[in-house]
């Protein structure tokens, strides 16, 4: 019997070796941690527990067959995050690569069929070389079957990828389709074709990192929703994030110790908004005053910053937060902080996380590039995502809410359920000038007319209360007391019941 959990331990101990102790020191030489240290870090202390550590690859083609490591380059298993079971599959770059075979794509697999049984958040921790060449198809289809899995896990459970190494090719479009993609610095990329392959095909000559970098993908392209210095400091973000989020879509999120008074008023609200109404401020003050303990977890910071999205608690509840941002663009919608807010919307509807949207949007940002980019059908976005959302809804429209992209930021008219504003708030088709100059063009030329056109349109429009005479605002708050008015209207919403009409699935303007 002795000898028996000998050899058992003697053969646990080579797997947890992955491909030696030579190519471990490799891997803490680039400043990286080992797939198992990764996942140490990401689940509380001796929860792990581990799948497949014996499982090997099936090749024999190229002299494969002998060399068969244990694990095939994945570690697969569950444990627990702040007490709450998550599923984890850690890519483990010190064997073969962690370039992906069948077997290996056997285990990812099982693992996310195991988190949609069981309605546990997946976390995928990528670091691979790709496919593993010598298998050929079967390296493909190994891909394959972990996109379908993506994909009919979506909106199911809590998908998060961790890109933590190379991630190329085929590769990139399993974290693609997950919910959260976060990257570390100078360690990570992701690029459908390599530099090489883009200076073969266009002649371009260009890094790994400004193809694929985590700055590339977090502030120009949007693949990326976070970038962090270090591994260490990745994996205590996803923890955070994950302590924000349901197990799945039939949860609700977790409901946390708070320490924050809801009915705290903020007296320094009431002189947020500038007297001069082409002044910009910035909206996370108002954020971070209305959340619990001013605690929030911003979503892709760095990308269309003239929109805010991320998660407060109110109440120790997760609430989803959009927030038109002054001080970039004068907080206008256009195609990407549309396709930004939009897909943190269905996120939020898809997990039944309340919405809190704060308006200050002079309306959609003008020009032939925006037009020519299809402005139209990626604002429509937006517009569809509020509109098809059935989870509660909280507006409060700070200053201005202008044309149409007033209608889009989760109005009265979308379905929202408590619909605010601030006394500085203005609800019109345009602002007071141009709209003047448009009803009275045949005063044009007279300035004392115009100015006093003008002066009228504003008594009459840059105000809350013609929207509120017709109920399309509910009321008009003071801004001290926007904390303790949104907790409230959220705390009344928790038995909200709302179906969309049946349908296989909607088609939203992609």
């Amino acid at each position: 019997m002795k000898d028996i959990l000998q050899e058992l331990e003697n053969r646990r101990e080579q797997a947890r070796l992955g491909g030696g102790q030579k190519r471990i020191d490799a891997q803490h030489g680039r400043g990286k941690l080992t797939a198992r240290e990764r996942i140490e870090l990401l689940v509380d202390e001796g929860t792990f527990e581990e799948f497949d550590m014996f499982v090997a690859h099936r090749c024999t083609d190229f002299g494969m067959e002998k060399n068969r490591p244990y694990g095939d380059g994945v570690v697969t298993g569950w444990g627990t995050v702040n007490g709450r079971v998550i599923y984890v599959f850690s890519q483990d770059f010190t064997v073969l690569g962690g370039s992906v075979s069948a077997t290996h794509a056997m285990k990812i697999c099982k693992i996310m069929d195991m988190a949609v049984q069981n309605g546990a958040p997946v976390i995928g921790i990528n670091d691979s070389g790709g496919a593993r060449i010598q298998e050929g198809v079967d390296s493909l289809a190994g891909y394959g079957e972990v996109f379908q899995r993506n994909i009919m896990a979506s909106g199911v459970i809590p998908q998060i990828s961790v890109i933590m190494g190379p991630c190329a090719g085929g590769a990139v479009y399993s974290p693609a389709m997950t919910d959260f993609i976060f990257m570390v610095k100078d360690s990570s990329y992701m690029f459908v074709t390599g530099p090489d392959v883009v200076k073969t095909v266009t002649n371009e000559v260009v890094t790994a990192e400004e193809l694929g970098g985590a700055s590339t993908h977090t502030k120009k392209s949007s693949v990326a929703d976070a970038a962090f210095e270090n591994d260490v400091e990745a994996l205590a973000e996803v923890r955070r994030l994950v302590d924000l989020l349901p197990l799945n879509n039939q949860d609700k999120p977790p409901v946390r110790p708070f320490f924050d008074d809801p009915d705290r008023v903020e007296p320094s609200l009431d002189t947020l908004i500038p007297d001069n109404p082409n002044m910009p401020y910035d909206m996370k003050e108002l954020i971070l005053k209305t959340a619990d303990e001013a605690d929030f977890y911003e979503i892709q910071e760095d990308f269309a910053k003239n929109i805010i999205t991320g998660f407060i608690r109110l109440e120790g509840r997760t609430v989803g937060v959009v927030a038109n941002q002054p001080m970039v663009l004068a907080g206008c919608l256009d195609i990407d902080s549309s396709r930004k807010a939009a897909r943190f919307v269905r996120f939020c509807d898809a997990f039944e996380i309340p919405i809190l949207t704060f308006v200050d949007v002079p309306g959609f940002l003008p020009g032939t590039g925006q037009e020519l980019g299809g402005v139209i059908k990626h604002g429509a976005k937006l517009l569809f995502a509020y509109g098809e959302a059935t989870v509660p809804k909280v507006t409060v429209i700070t200053r201005k809410a202008y044309g149409g992209a007033y209608d889009v930021m989760s109005s009265k008219h979308l379905r929202g359920d408590f619909n605010y504003a601030w006394p500085t708030s203005e609800i019109a088709v345009m602002g007071a000038k141009g709209a003047t100059e448009i009803i009275h063009r045949a005063d044009l030329g007279d300035e004392e007319k115009i100015a006093a056109h003008t002066a009228d349109y504003e008594s009459r429009f840059a105000n809350p209360f013609a929207a509120a005479e017709r109920g399309f605002i509910d009321e008009v708050i003071q801004p001290r007391s926007t904390r303790k008015r949104v907790a409230r209207a959220f705390a009344a919403l928790r038995g909200k019941k709302l179906v969309n009409p049946w349908k296989k699935h909607d088609n939203i303007p992609l």
